[in-house]
């Protein structure tokens, strides 16, 4: 298959699954395609899927990152020992893990083709990190709390894990509470990679944009927790702070005394 017919047959698999989908046709345009895919992939509810749909959506979504081309954590220059900054989709990156800002429910961003960070990992992970999620949710059996972590694989992102945190979202003017929140959120996901051993971990900028924390004080947050935790007694050798938006990399740039 190519990745046309392998598209057609995704979004063939997922309209058959829902009786309220009858009816509903493929479109001919590729973009409108990959939109509707999306779409379906956002609304699915975690449940099993026989192994050829895993088989083509792991063939397609693999190749559809490759597409859009992968960036090495190895090959990142560092403006300061062990902290990294890189502009760019997280779902592209090659490291050992990446950070989810993820909500309560911790199962994924269920708006069809919603810009959020947390519906890009879910969408290009594919169906088997929100399956993989519920379970954590259904063990625990209440909605994640700000300032945790919890770990799963990554599937068919070119990084080896994801970590889930929830950060606070933010009325007006940050408190303490949520200052601390925040760093609670990053401090978490550093244990728990160390924990598992891992060397290399990108963290995206938690509790900005939807949860609009000021993009300045949550960076500030960040590199200050990072700093304090890092030492040569942990795995943890290379943080990568990963922005998308210029104003953030600005931030970063002048925190990190970044050229």
């Amino acid at each position: 298959m190519n990745q046309s017919q392998r598209r057609q047959y995704l979004i063939q698999a997922l309209l058959a699954e829902r009786p309220e989908y009858d009816g509903w046709g493929v479109p001919q345009d590729a973009e409108e395609q990959k939109r509707l895919l999306r779409g379906l992939l956002n609304v699915r509810p975690p449940q099993e899927c026989d192994g050829e749909f895993l088989k083509i959506q792991d063939a397609y979504l693999r190749q559809a990152i490759a597409e859009k081309g992968v960036t090495d954590a190895g090959d990142l220059k560092p403006p300061q020992p062990g902290l990294y900054l890189w502009q760019g989709d997280i779902t592209t990156l090659k490291c050992d893990a990446i950070v989810n800002a993820a909500n309560s429910g911790m199962t994924g961003c269920y708006a069809p083709n919603h810009r959020c960070i947390d519906n890009a990992i879910h969408t290009f992970a594919g169906v088997q990190l929100r399956l993989a999620c519920a379970g954590i949710m259904d063990r625990q059996g209440f909605p994640e709390p700000p300032g945790r972590a919890k770990i799963t694989p990554a599937y068919n992102l070119p990084c080896k894990y994801v970590l889930h945190t929830v950060g606070p979202i933010v009325r007006g003017q940050p408190t303490k509470a949520d200052c601390e929140t925040l760093r609670s959120c990053y401090r978490s996901c550093l244990y728990l990679a160390a924990e598992h051993g891992l060397e290399s971990l990108a963290f995206c900028c938690i509790s900005t944009g939807e949860f609009h924390f000021p993009n300045e004080l949550a960076a500030e947050i960040a590199v200050q927790t990072v700093r304090d935790f890092l030492n040569p007694a942990i795995s943890i050798k290379k943080v990568i702070f990963n922005v998308f938006k210029e104003c953030d990399k600005e931030i970063y740039r002048r925190l990190l005394g970044a050229d």
